[in-house]
Formats: structure tokens, sequence, C-alpha cells
């Protein structure tokens, strides 16, 4: 999400907002039902412990453009979808979740932030935010 409007910037990004922020992320394997509870627990890193997520598995999201770089493919690995959906955003949080649950992020997508989500945008295409 790019803008000029700083108060609008400010507002999705601060964390005293606490805008929940869903992000879509390919995952090397597959989860099992205790790597997505302790997600959805809180997960403890080096640093802190994260505040409970929520946490889904899903189908690979239609549309979706190419990654450039290609994800790395690995034969006999499986990939994995998750929707997970925070309220902190610290730098590289998921992929520190991801990783500490034994499951490494191969792609990570920010599908929503608050109310405003990437639904019927086109990559490289725009909205207007209305006042």
């Amino acid at each position: 999400m790019l803008t000029n409007d700083g108060k609008f910037q400010h507002r999705i990004t601060d964390p005293k907002h606490k805008l929940p922020k869903t992000y879509w992320v390919q995952v090397e394997g597959v989860p099992d039902r205790a790597a997505l509870e302790r997600l959805r627990i809180g997960v403890k890193l080096s640093d802190f412990t994260t505040q409970p997520a929520e946490v889904r598995l899903m189908d690979e999201p239609a549309g979706l453009w190419p990654r450039n770089p290609p994800i790395r493919q690995r034969k006999h690995i499986l990939t994995s979808w998750l929707e997970l959906t925070i309220s902190e955003g610290k730098n590289r949080q998921v992929r520190h979740m991801t990783a500490a649950v034994g499951l490494p992020t191969l792609r990570l997508i920010r599908y929503r932030i608050g109310e405003w989500m990437l639904d019927g945008l086109e990559p490289g295409g725009w909205r207007f935010k209305e006042p």
C-alpha cells in the first residue's frame, strides 16, 4: 500500500492503533495442528512473545501474480498457504513466527490492513482513498 497522505499512513502503520494486518504466507512444509495452535496462542521469539494470531490453512490465492525471482522449489518438500492476521507488525515478525514453528516463509503478501485490502486490485493498479 502506497500513499502520499501522511495522516493516513501514520494511522495504518502506528502500533498504537493496532490495526489488524492480514498476510497470505506461503510456507515450506505442511503445518500440523500443533504448529497452527502455537501461532494462535503466541510464539516466543528471541526478543519477545507475539500476541495471539488468527491463522488458517488456505488454498493458493487465485490470480496471484508471478514472483520475481521465483521461490525455490524442492522436489520432495511440499508448500502450504496460510492466512495469518496479527495486530503488532514488528520487523519481519511473520517470517520469524513461521520459522519458529518449523515453517519457513517462502512468499509473503500483505493482503489487508484494517479495512483496506487487495481484493479486485490488479498488479500495478491503484485506487483513491475516500476522505
